[in-house]
C-alpha cells in the first residue's frame, strides 16, 4: 500500500511540476476556470432575483444546491480526470493504454495519475466560495449529525460522479471512442442537480430518483439541511441514502471497469 501511494504521489507531482513550468499561464488558466463557473451562477442568481426564487426555494437555497454539486464535481474532476471517458479514450485509441499495461505498476494508480489538471482548482475555488457564502446567508439550524453528515453528503457525489467517469472509461474498451452519452449523467447531471428537483417533469424526475439516483444525493440532503418539507413524499430515510448511492455508483463504475479490462483487446496501434 505504502509503495502504491507514493507512486500516486512521484505521479502527482510530476504532473504539477510540468503545469507549473509557466506559471503565468498557469494563474490565467485558472483564473479563467473560475470566471466561467462564476458567470454561471451569475446568471442564474440574476433569474432568481428577477422572480424571487424557484419552486418555492430562494437564491441562496439554490445555491446551496448548486455550490455543493460544482464543489463535488469540481473535486472528482480534479481527481478522476485519468478516467474521463474522451481522454481515456484516446489512450485506448492511440495504443498507449497498452504501454500502461506493459509498465509494472498498479494500473489504476497509473490511470488516476495520469491526468491532473490544476486549472480544475478554479472551479473548486469558485464552488466553494459560492458554498461558503449559501452557507453563510442560511439560517440552518446546525446540529451534531447535520455537522458530520456535510462532508458525507460531498464525498458521496464525488463518489457518485466518479463512479459514472470510470463508467464511461470501461465503455471506451468496445468502443474505443467516447460516447457522448455518458455526459447526460455527468456534466448534464451536475447541471440538473443544481436546481431543486420537484421543478422537472415526471418522467425526468422519476429517471434521475430511479434509474441515475442523483435526487439522493444534494437535492434530498438539502431538504434535511433547510429543514424543507418534502414535496415528493418519498420516505424519510430519502435523505441519508447519499452514502450508499455515491459509494455504490462508485463500486459498480470499478466492477464494470475490472470486466471491461479483463475483456480488452488491444487496438492495434
Amino acid at each position: 500500500m505504502r509503495t502504491s501511494l507514493d507512486l500516486y504521489r512521484r505521479l502527482i507531482s510530476i504532473k504539477i511540476r510540468s503545469q507549473m513550468q509557466y506559471r503565468g499561464s498557469f494563474l490565467l488558466d485558472l483564473l479563467a476556470a473560475a470566471l466561467v463557473s462564476g458567470v454561471s451562477f451569475l446568471s442564474i442568481a440574476l433569474v432568481l432575483q428577477t422572480f424571487e426564487g424557484i419552486g418555492g426555494w430562494s437564491l441562496w437555497e439554490v445555491a446551496f444546491l448548486y455550490g455543493s454539486v460544482e464543489l463535488a464535481f469540481g473535486v472528482m474532476d480534479l481527481l478522476f480526470g485519468g478516467f474521463d471517458p474522451p481522454y481515456f479514450g484516446n489512450h485506448v485509441r492511440l495504443g498507449t493504454f497498452d504501454q500502461m499495461l506493459l509498465k509494472p505498476a498498479n494500473i489504476y494508480l497509473q490511470v488516476f495519475g495520469s491526468e491532473f489538471v490544476l486549472r480544475r482548482l478554479g472551479r473548486v475555488l469558485q464552488a466553494t466560495i459560492i458554498f461558503g457564502l449559501a452557507l453563510g446567508n442560511l439560517e440552518i439550524v446546525w446540529t451534531s449529525f447535520k455537522i458530520a453528515y456535510l462532508p458525507v453528503m460531498l464525498l458521496s457525489m464525488v463518489a457518485f460522479f466518479g463512479g459514472l467517469f470510470i463508467t464511461g472509461a470501461a465503455i471506451t474498451f468496445w468502443t474505443v471512442e467516447s460516447i457522448e452519452a455518458i455526459n447526460i449523467f455527468t456534466y448534464g447531471g451536475t447541471e440538473m442537480m443544481s436546481y431543486p428537483m420537484h421543478i422537472f417533469p415526471n418522467w425526468l424526475r422519476s429517471f434521475f430518483t430511479y434509474i441515475i439516483p442523483g435526487i439522493f444525493l444534494n437535492y434530498y440532503p438539502a431538504l434535511f439541511f433547510l429543514d424543507k418539507p418534502d414535496p415528493l413524499g418519498l420516505p424519510a430515510f430519502a435523505p441519508f441514502l447519499a452514502p450508499l448511492v455515491g459509494g455504490g455508483f462508485l463500486v459498480l463504475g470499478l466492477a464494470f471497469w475490472r470486466f471491461g479490462l479483463a475483456h480488452y483487446q488491444s487496438t492495434g496501434n
